[in-house]
C-alpha cells in the first residue's frame, strides 16, 4: 500500500451512539490549550480538511464522532480530545467522553484500577472528571462530572413557515443547545419519526442559530447553537430526548451535553434542586443516570455542576490510510443517506 500515514482508531459506541477514538497517526495540531486547538480545526483549512478526511464517505459515516485524542495541555488530566463531526469540531460530548475513558482503559493506555478507575479529561470546555466502575478488567459504567451548565434564555420564540410560532430555550453544558419541546413540531421522539426529526432539528438550527447568537463568556472559541435537542417525557417519568445533529440525523444516546443543557432549564424552572436524579433515555432506548450535584456560577450566571453516567462498549479496531491517487480525499455526503441539507456541507 501506497500510504504516507497510518493512523489507528478504536471503534466504541454509548448507547447506540458510535464514538470511534482516533490513538495514533494524526498529525499535531497547533496551540498551547485544546481550546486552542479546536480552534485552529474549525478555522483552518488543513483542519478543516483532516476533519472531513474520518467523517464523511468513504472512510466515515453518517451516524458517529471521531474523537482525537490529544496529549493533555492541563497536568491535572490525564488525556485531551476534541470531537470531529460532519459539520465541524465540537468542544467536548458526555457520550463521546465515555466511549474515549472505556477506550483509555480497556486497551491500558491509562492502567485500570479496581473497583474503580479515576480519569481526568482535557477538553477545550474545560475538565472532566470520570469515575469508571471496573471488574475483571472491563469498563462497565462511566460517570462524569460535567463542565457547569447555564441557562441562555427560557421561552424564546420564533415564527416559522412550517410549524407557526415555536418556543426555545438556549443553554450551554460544554457546547450551546437550543431546546424544543417535541409536540411543537408536531413528532414523537420515537425510532419511526427519526428522519423527520432529524429534517426539523436540522431546520431548526440555523433559524435559531441567526435569531440568537452565543459565545461562551470564558471561552470565546465555543459560539454559536451546535444542536437542537428535542424533548419529552416517557410516563415512567424519565425524560426523552432526540438531539438532532446537522445535516441530517439524531443522536443514538440520550447526549451528556444535552441532558446537562436541559438540566440546567429544569433548574431554572425550580423543577430540580440539588440532590435530586433522573433518567435520561434516547430514541432507541438507551439511558443516562442524570444527577444535579450543587449550584454554581459561571462568569455571573446562575450555574449548575451535573453528574451523568452510562456505559460504553468497544467493537472493533480500525486502521486509515490515504492512497495519492485516492479520488475523495476529503470526503462526499449523499442526500440519500444525509438528509437534504447535505450539500451544504462545505
Amino acid at each position: 500500500m501506497r500510504w504516507k500515514n497510518t493512523m489507528q482508531i478504536i471503534e466504541v459506541h454509548a448507547e447506540g451512539e458510535v464514538g470511534k477514538v482516533l490513538t495514533s497517526g494524526f498529525p499535531k495540531i497547533p496551540g498551547d490549550t485544546v481550546a486552542e486547538k479546536l480552534a485552529w480545526m474549525n478555522t483552518n483549512p488543513k483542519g478543516n480538511s483532516l476533519r472531513k478526511l474520518l467523517t464523511l464517505e468513504p472512510r466515515g459515516a453518517l451516524a458517529g464522532s471521531v474523537n482525537v485524542l490529544l496529549p493533555p495541555s492541563n497536568p491535572e488530566a490525564d488525556a485531551g480530545f476534541f470531537v470531529m463531526q460532519a459539520d465541524q469540531t465540537h468542544a467536548m460530548s458526555g457520550s463521546n467522553s465515555m466511549c474515549l475513558v472505556t477506550a483509555l482503559l480497556e486497551t491500558g493506555t491509562v492502567e485500570m484500577q479496581e473497583p474503580e478507575t479515576h480519569v481526568v479529561l482535557d477538553t477545550a470546555a474545560g475538565l472532566v472528571k470520570a469515575t469508571a466502575t471496573c471488574k475483571d478488567g472491563r469498563c462497565e459504567r462511566v460517570y462524569l462530572e460535567m463542565t457547569p451548565a447555564y441557562v441562555e434564555v427560557l421561552d424564546a420564540e420564533l415564527e416559522t413557515e412550517e410549524w407557526g410560532k415555536i418556543k426555545y430555550d438556549v443553554g450551554y453544558g460544554g457546547i450551546f443547545y437550543a431546546i424544543v419541546n417535541e409536540d411543537q413540531v408536531g413528532l414523537k421522539i420515537e425510532p419511526a419519526q427519526a428522519r423527520e426529526l432529524a429534517d426539523a432539528g436540522a431546520k431548526l438550527v440555523e433559524l435559531i442559530r441567526e435569531a440568537y447568537p452565543v459565545t461562551h463568556p470564558e471561552i470565546p472559541e465555543i459560539n454559536g447553537i451546535a444542536y437542537v435537542m428535542f424533548r419529552g417525557q416517557d410516563n415512567d417519568g424519565a425524560v426523552r430526548t432526540c438531539t438532532t445533529l446537522w445535516p441530517g440525523r439524531v443522536d443514538r444516546s440520550p447526549c451528556g451535553t444535552g441532558s446537562n443543557v436541559n438540566l440546567a432549564t429544569m433548574h431554572a424552572r425550580g423543577l430540580v434542586k440539588p440532590g435530586d436524579k433522573l433518567i435520561s433515555r434516547s430514541i432507541t432506548g438507551g439511558e443516562f443516570e442524570v444527577s444535579l450535584l450543587k449550584e454554581t456560577e459561571v462568569a455571573g450566571k446562575n450555574a449548575i455542576c451535573a453528574g451523568i453516567s452510562g456505559h460504553a462498549w468497544i467493537y472493533g479496531l480500525q486502521q486509515i490510510g490515504l492512497d495519492p491517487t485516492d479520488p475523495f480525499p476529503e470526503g462526499f455526503v449523499l442526500t440519500d443517506t444525509w438528509g437534504p441539507l447535505a450539500g451544504e456541507i462545505k
